[in-house]
């Protein structure tokens, strides 16, 4: 069995695990209780901020604490939109957000907010100069994802900053998947709002946070108590935040180095075995400027769908990359957006991405499955 479908979520390092079961044996107190066991609880919950914060070099309280990426980036999507209503209802994105992005958009637009979806080209890449000319002076929110999540695309964060660092929009950018991969650089880069996940960190599911950068206002998206300086009501989910913050204190700089570079060299023999066993493939996205533990491939005439189940009954997990709900696979939008929606790659395409516990023998194992199963359903 091998797990390659890391961008989807990750698995909990064991240390993440041991923490979680120390919070749980120890801690129960409720952080807000004023008594000795809340104090406890409270000490934990603000060292988790300290040690998250150092590591994004911010300040401790523009950490907010909530339940991932998907609450993150509707908090800060909408939230925004309704704030800053009084100077213009126009937002900006892309053709190749997350869903929690593109579906907060869709909502605002019933409320009466104009957005304008940035396109890509082939390789997956913004152009800075299509954001400039989309900027208008009543825009309020740029909302553009740090990565794509599937085919690892790294966007122009520092040009898409410094375009913005004169405008009034509010630059919100989704990091779930670039977070421990990448350097963010969230101050240099004038990022004012950033959604974070833990799971995607081999952290807990299920918690995550919202960077909110001083001066910039945000209406309280729950209502119910004053947790979380009054920004997000609710008991804070003391043990999902010690997880994480345990998971992002092992990504250390040295860490995300070597890890990068194991990344590059299970893609290159992967990548290399098919070319040995003379298998089709191409590359989507843009291969100079991407994650390192993604890769998007296409194989011209196999079906996805058909090969990610040929090599799940195999025993090796990969994804097609497509959004799944209630068990109706859609195409990517994606790869809809780079190639056009009749593009045969759409449905030629999967997801392979790598992570904690992937070795190089199981990665080389993997690769030669691969090349088996997709030159057999070429037959």
């Amino acid at each position: 069995m091998v797990y390659l479908d890391h961008a989807a979520t990750t698995p909990i390092h064991p240390d993440v695990i041991q923490v979680m079961s120390e919070t749980m044996a120890t801690i129960f107190g409720n952080p807000s209780s004023i008594h000795h066991y809340g104090r406890d609880a409270h000490t934990k919950l603000e060292t988790a901020r300290q040690t998250i914060a150092a590591q994004l070099g911010v300040k401790e309280h523009e950490i907010i604490f909530n339940s991932g990426g998907t609450e993150s980036d509707n908090t800060a999507i909408i939230g925004t939109a309704i704030c800053q209503q009084n100077r213009g209802k126009h937002i900006i994105t892309t053709q190749i957000e997350h869903p929690a992005v593109i579906q907060s958009m869709h909502y605002l637009e019933t409320l009466g907010f104009e957005v304008t979806y940035l396109p890509v080209d082939q390789t997956g890449q913004l152009a800075v100069a299509d954001l400039e000319a989309a900027l208008r002076s009543d825009t309020i929110l740029v909302s553009i994802m740090s990565a794509n999540n599937e085919t690892g695309n790294i966007l122009p964060m520092a040009e898409i900053g410094a375009v913005l660092r004169t405008h009034q929009a509010v630059f919100h950018t989704d990091a779930v998947q670039a977070y421990g991969k990448i350097p963010l650089n969230i101050v240099e880069n004038g990022i004012d709002l950033l959604s974070i996940s833990a799971h995607k960190i081999n952290g807990p599911k299920g918690v995550g946070f919202l960077y909110k950068r001083d001066g910039i206002s945000l209406p309280s998206y729950l209502h119910g108590g004053e947790q979380e300086e009054k920004r997000r009501a609710g008991t804070e989910n003391l043990v999902g935040i010690m997880g994480m913050a345990k998971a992002a204190s092992l990504l250390t700089e040295q860490v995300q180095q070597e890890n990068t570079a194991h990344y590059q060299q299970f893609a290159e023999a992967l990548l290399d075995t098919l070319q040995k066993n003379g298998v089709s493939y191409q590359l989507n996205g843009n291969a100079k400027s991407k994650l390192p533990h993604i890769l998007n491939l296409r194989f011209p005439g196999v079906s996805s769908d058909l090969l990610l189940m040929k090599l799940d009954l195999k025993g090796a997990a990969i994804s097609t990359g497509s959004a799944c709900t209630a068990g109706n696979v859609e195409p990517s939008h994606v790869l809809e957006a780079m190639l056009g929606k009749e593009h045969p790659a759409i449905r030629e395409s999967v997801r392979i991405s790598f992570g904690l516990g992937n070795t190089m023998v199981e990665v080389r194992q993997f690769a030669q499955l691969l090349a088996e199963t997709v030159l057999n359903s070429k037959k």
